[in-house]
């Protein structure tokens, strides 16, 4: 009831939220989970209907979710300030540590230990990728159409190479059409039909996003004005803007494409570094999407004149982190006043719901992308005509990757382990056998 909720003192609120950050390992359900215990059962500073229409608003955002939730949970209770302080404690914590791990993998990464530590953590990345796609395709695949959608999007990026906001915005638009003219096929669940009598708030939301356009592109203007568009701080900061604009689905839905640009496109690092960089977000604190912020750290770190090579992986690590989040703000500050209205927009969600149906396709890609990359040392690509092939080399087959990759699907799977867990113990198997070869 509305008599029960408590509005908690500013500074209570900075005290659970900087709790909540150090404690937000899981990826979103975990740490969605983890604020629904905090705010809605212990605190009751929302209640369970608030607390749900929230995160059916944060759904329709691109960008992580969770983060989000926690950015409009801080705005409902103390404004902008409040939002500011919820959202950013949700990420400095595991952007702290994703910055010092950073540093330790750039310097570390040729040590014969250092590797094999990583390739059991890279065998654990695989076995959660497929786990999260057989949990989001389970939720996401409810109607014969939503399948389809979801094949042909794996079709489009796997076979044909197309440019992954290409995807994002043919599902959105196929998914408007058909909640208009065949609303059966995307099983859409009813909303609340009462209209909804608070005035527009368009003055208030136009101040709000030109505002944060400016806080968005700050960093990229000094950029632009000290090192020019050449550089790679411009590059990062570019594709990183991008990316933020089109990461419907969450973190999973974007590591395909990212990973596709940044080893293929820009050749910042190798497939096997990428998925480095996912075991390290995925034992940290923190959204997922930080996996972001070691990417811009080696980019930076390996091309950093005028800079010195650790400056210039910082430089690139915080400028990451900056034009990823920054639009989480922006969307929470413009749109918040408008969640009615967009929970009762039908169009709406017949986009999203297409949306999510052609992300479980995305996420296969990112697996097989993986598993190819993880399993063999020599991976070329042919093309006939518009099709690619990937095409491995049977020699380079890596015994060891596809041993610990059994292990960690049968912590997972079969034992029902923790990622954590399941990640220290197949890093653990890599050192081991390391050590035996």
């Amino acid at each position: 009831m509305a008599s029960q909720i408590m509005i908690p003192a500013f500074s209570e609120l900075v005290r659970v939220f900087t709790r909540i950050g150090c404690l937000s390992f899981g990826g979103p359900a975990g740490q969605i989970a983890l604020m629904h215990r905090e705010l809605v059962e212990e605190r009751k500073w929302i209640n369970e209907d608030q607390y749900l229409h929230g995160l059916n608003f944060c759904h329709l955002l691109p960008g992580p979710e969770a983060q989000q939730l926690a950015t409009w949970i801080g705005w409902r209770l103390h404004g902008v300030k409040g939002g500011l302080v919820a959202g950013l404690l949700f990420v400095i914590p595991g952007a702290l540590i994703i910055l010092a791990l950073s540093i330790l993998y750039a310097y570390a990464a040729n040590l014969e230990w250092f590797a094999a530590l990583f390739l059991g953590m890279k065998a654990a990345v695989l076995a959660i990728v497929v786990q999260a796609l057989i949990r989001i395709g389970g939720r996401a695949l409810n109607t014969r159409f939503k399948q389809a959608m979801s094949v042909a999007a794996f079709v489009a990026l796997f076979f044909f190479n197309l440019p992954f906001p290409l995807i994002v915005l043919g599902a959105g638009l196929i998914g408007i059409a058909t909640a208009q003219l065949r609303p059966e096929y995307l099983a859409l669940k009813a909303g609340n039909a009462a209209p909804v009598a608070t005035a527009r708030p368009w003055g208030k939301t136009m101040q709000t996003v030109a505002l944060w356009l400016a806080i968005w592109a700050a960093p990229m203007v000094i950029v632009l004005l000290t090192v020019g568009q050449d550089h790679v701080l411009w590059k990062i900061g570019s594709f990183f803007s991008q990316l933020a604009i089109v990461t419907f689905g969450g973190a999973y839905a974007v590591l395909a494409y990212m990973a596709q640009e940044a080893v293929q496109g820009f050749g910042w690092l190798s497939a096997g570094e990428m998925a480095d960089g996912l075991g390290l977000a995925e034992t940290t604190p923190g959204p997922l999407i930080m996996v972001t912020q070691f990417v811009g750290f080696l980019a930076a770190f390996r091309a950093p004149d005028p800079f010195t090579p650790l400056l210039a992986g910082i430089i690139g690590a915080g400028l990451t982190t900056w034009v990823t989040f920054a639009p989480c703000f922006l969307w929470i500050f413009a749109f918040a006043p408008w969640i009615e209205r967009l929970e009762n927009a039908h169009w709406l969600k017949g986009g999203l719901a297409t949306l999510t149906a052609a992300v479980v396709g995305v996420i296969a890609n990112l697996t097989m992308w993986f598993a190819l990359h993880l399993l063999f040392a020599s991976v070329s690509e042919q093309n006939f005509g518009p099709v690619r092939l990937y095409s491995p080399d049977p020699m380079s087959f890596n015994w060891q990757a596809a041993l610990l990759s059994l292990l960690a699907a049968a912590l997972i799977f079969r034992l029902k382990w923790s990622v954590i867990k399941t990640l220290v113990a197949t890093s653990l198997g890599g050192l081991v056998l390391g050590w035996v070869v």
